[in-house]
């Protein structure tokens, strides 16, 4: 135990003469035994680089194990290599006497490449083992003295001294021990018949064989040897030569000839027919790649060769005459095996930037990858490219590593990613081919501005719009991807009529949905325009503005007003007509506006009720109201008319007004009797019933008062004596602004725009104007054309109005009963 502590200081202390004279001369190389424990330390990379610590973790340093296990790391905290995994020499290296472990450390920014070469050295760790623990010879009497018999060769994995240095064997009467000496597996221990064998004697012989190594402790390992004494030939077979050197290729195939060996004997018979076969030394390698020909000698390739496995094999041949004590003769085959370049090249991925920024300058490291081909020679010499298409080049900066680099400015929106396909070719005849494709993946900057899809938008909304419902939306686009590409809606601030553009509407900021803020008035506001702005989230946000045009839709919304004939008393209006009218007499024009545009506008007259409906006639375009016929005596002399106007609108909306006709002329009354209007021909049984139960009211008012009129008049009569007076009287409903019957209505009659309309209001309840004529004697004819004398009538007769102008509705009961006996003694 103390001597192997001895022996491990004694290695550290040549690993730290290594790791110094490396520092000195460049070369970083360590050499360290094998069975370490885990965690030791190899060596101080840090410092033998003359690396500050602390910028180990910044640069990232790494240690890249090549196509082998990785058996050691660093330590980032110390710079100090330390082992990770058991190294067992044997298991790696095998039989080789110089077992190098190569690694490269990577250091980045800026990239840095470091190659690193650790020697495993041997280890006493492995005794001597023989492949049988007992060996069975057969050796005839007639073997003479100095007869070789060669014996398996003992295995010792380790190397150098630590391998098998010597052989003994224990002492004994036949037999001495000869080691000779090969040419590449070391020594072979040869038994050497010392003197002539007496099967009668003695018929069988043990020996035993030891193999021991050169370590400290020395080790060593045991086989038997049983020998059998036989009758034998006298003469063994003899090979021309006791080595054969013969090479062949890697890919030759099962069944190659490799030589034809030819061993004599000069026995005659069947002591002299030699028989081939592979020795009992032969490895188990061997006997899977090679066999032989028993009686030609031909030795042929059974399995497949493979010359990065290995590329040297020895076939120990045995050859042996059929005589029962045949004695064999040995030969040794070298077999060469030749490279061929059956092996592509290996591409290892050491670094790799798998997102650049559209934005990375020109000579940017993209990928750093190394490359190895198992071939040797010109075979094992390997050539990178990639397509010329691609904004990338290879650089070649050291044996075997490559580095990806950027070689033309990117844009994202054009390519966001790429598929970098690297194409590695050795020198071999035909060249073999690999290839490794790399992702690169281009990530966003906010280059680009957001942008709407139309240069102008133009919103059509419904008047009456619900508040808060959604009117229109707007949509913008931007290229980038992510934040920058995460856009935001608002309405820059305008003014509308006076108010903010944000009563009107607002701006969903995410979706770009249009909300109404108010209820649209078509009538009021037609169109107005606002701004969009839209701005994306980028790290120095871009933004645009686009304007849309918000188009208010009129609706029917609006019923019809009727502007002419004017009426003072709700939607009531009166006019006269003479009696002898011809037919085709224009009575009245009625006029009528829609606050509403287009269809909604667009009116039509129809005569919805008439006292008589064959005397007058309406154009439903112009509101013409025309008599059709002449007015007979049988006509009453009161005409009703309810004219509806409507409009084009969905649904339709309408008003109406009623319009009382006088009928004036020979045989015309002042005053209809009021139940009249109850009986005319043309009276509808459906209309409204409050209308009726008004209008029975108003006539049973109407009843009492002209009773009570009557016996006034009549007391004044009396209280006149015999003093009578004919006058002439005619009687009309009029408004303020009422047109007589006989004139022309004015096609171009401009509506006040905020004309409101009022519902209500009967004949009945106005108010009379009496009018006089001045001469007393005239006719009916008279009468009719001398109509015109209105306004000079009013004057004398019409001071105190039956409805004063100031005060409608109070009755002047003296003035009233001055007209009516005037009227009385015009009937006279």
């Amino acid at each position: 135990m103390r001597f192997k502590i001895y022996l491990l200081l004694k290695c550290q202390l040549l690993f730290c003469m290594f790791s110094t004279w490396n520092a000195v001369s460049g070369q970083i190389r360590y050499s360290i035994p094998e069975e370490l424990q885990l965690g030791a330390s190899v060596g101080n990379l840090a410092a033998d680089l003359g690396l500050d610590i602390k910028q180990l973790s910044a640069r990232s340093l790494r240690i890249v194990p090549g196509s082998r296990k990785q058996y050691v790391d660093i330590n980032l905290d110390k710079g100090i290599l330390f082992l990770k995994d058991k190294i067992d020499r044997e298991q790696i290296c095998g039989p080789r006497l110089v077992c190098v472990l190569t690694l490269d450390a990577v250091l980045e920014n800026p990239l840095n490449l470091y190659h690193v070469e650790v020697e495993i050295l041997d280890v006493n760790d492995n005794a001597p083992s023989f492949p049988k623990n007992e060996f069975r010879l057969e050796i005839s009497e007639l073997a003479p003295p100095g007869a070789r018999f060669p014996l398996e060769a003992a295995h010792d994995p380790d190397i150098g001294t630590n391998s098998v240095q010597n052989y003994q064997l224990l002492p004994n009467d036949y037999f001495i021990l000869d080691v000779k000496m090969r040419s590449a597996k070391g020594k072979l221990p040869v038994l050497v018949l010392h003197r002539f064998l007496d099967r009668e004697t003695e018929s069988t012989h043990r020996l035993t064989l030891i193999a021991q190594d050169g370590g400290v402790p020395v080790r060593s390992g045991i086989a038997q040897i049983t020998i059998t004494v036989k009758d034998a030939n006298d003469n063994s077979p003899v090979f021309p030569q006791s080595v054969y050197r013969v090479s062949v290729l890697e890919t030759a195939p099962k069944g190659t000839l490799i030589i034809s060996l030819n061993a004599t004997d000069l026995d005659d018979g069947p002591n002299g027919e030699v028989m081939y076969s592979l020795s009992s030394h032969s490895s188990a390698e061997v006997r899977e790649l090679f066999e032989i020909d028993s009686k030609t000698g031909e030795i042929r390739v059974k399995g497949n060769l493979n010359y990065e496995e290995s590329s040297t094999f020895e076939i120990n041949i045995q050859a042996v005459d059929e005589a029962p004590d045949a004695v064999p003769e040995h030969c040794d085959v070298l077999v060469d095996i030749i490279d061929v370049n059956d092996n592509a090249p290996e591409v290892t991925l050491t670094s790799l930037s798998s997102i650049v920024s559209e934005d990375a300058p020109l000579g940017t490291i993209v990928a750093l990858f190394n490359t190895a081909d198992k071939d040797s020679g010109q075979n094992g010499q390997v050539q990178c490219l990639i397509s010329n298409k691609l904004p990338f080049k290879l650089d070649s900066s050291s044996k075997n590593y490559y580095r990806l680099l950027l070689q033309h400015l990117m844009d994202r929106e054009i390519t966001s990613r790429y598929d970098v396909t690297i194409t590695c070719r050795d020198a071999g005849n035909p060249p073999l081919t690999s290839r490794k494709t790399i992702r690169v993946e281009v990530s966003d900057i906010n280059d680009n501005a957001p942008r709407f899809t139309q240069p102008l938008y133009t919103a059509n909304v419904m008047e009456n719009n619900v508040i808060g419902a959604s009117i229109f939306s707007v949509a913008a686009f931007d290229p980038d991807v992510g934040q920058n590409a995460k856009l935001k809606y608002s309405i820059l601030e305008t003014e509308v009529q006076d108010a903010s553009v944000n009563s009107y509407v607002a701006i969903n900021s995410e979706s770009g949905a249009l909300f109404a803020q108010r209820s649209f008035d078509y009538e009021q506001l037609k169109n107005f325009r606002i701004q969009v702005h839209v701005q994306d989230a980028g790290v120095s946000p871009l933004a645009s503005n686009v304007s849309v045009d918000v188009v208010i839709l009129d609706q029917n919304d609006n019923v019809p007003v009727i502007v002419r004939p004017l009426s003072e008393y709700g939607s009531t209006a009166t006019e006269t007509i003479l009696r002898l009218a011809e037919p085709g007499y224009l009575l009245v024009k009625v006029s009528a506006t829609d606050a509403d545009a287009g269809q909604n506008a667009r009116l039509s007259y129809q005569i919805f009720q008439a006292t008589h409906h064959n005397l007058f006639t309406i154009s439903p375009d112009t509101g013409e109201i025309w008599t059709i016929r002449h007015i007979t005596n049988k006509d009453a002399s009161k005409q009703r008319l309810v004219i509806v106007v409507r409009d084009n609108g969905t649904p339709s909306l309408s008003a109406t007004v009623t319009i009382i006709l006088s009928v004036v002329g020979s045989d015309s009354k002042l005053f209809s009797n009021v139940r009249g209007l109850s009986e005319y021909p043309g009276f509808n049984p459906d209309m409204n019933l409050s209308l009726v139960i008004a209008l029975g009211a108003i006539s049973l008012i109407f009843l009492v008062i002209l009773i009570i009129l009557a016996v006034k008049v009549l007391k004044s009569r009396n209280a006149l004596g015999g003093q009578h007076y004919s006058l002439g009287v005619c009687c009309c409903f009029e408004t303020g602004n009422s047109l007589n019957g006989r004139q022309k209505a004015n096609r171009n009659l401009q509506i006040p725009p905020n004309y409101v309309e009022v519902f209500g209001g009967d004949p009945l309840s106005q108010s009379f104007r009496y009018e006089s004529c001045s001469t007393l004697q005239s006719t009916k004819r008279d009468f009719m054309t001398h109509n015109t004398c209105r306004s000079s009538i009013r004057k004398n007769y019409v001071r105190n109005e039956c409805i004063g102008k100031e005060n409608p509705g109070i009755m002047n009961s003296e003035n009233y009963s001055s007209i009516v006996s005037n009227e009385f003694s015009f009937k006279k």
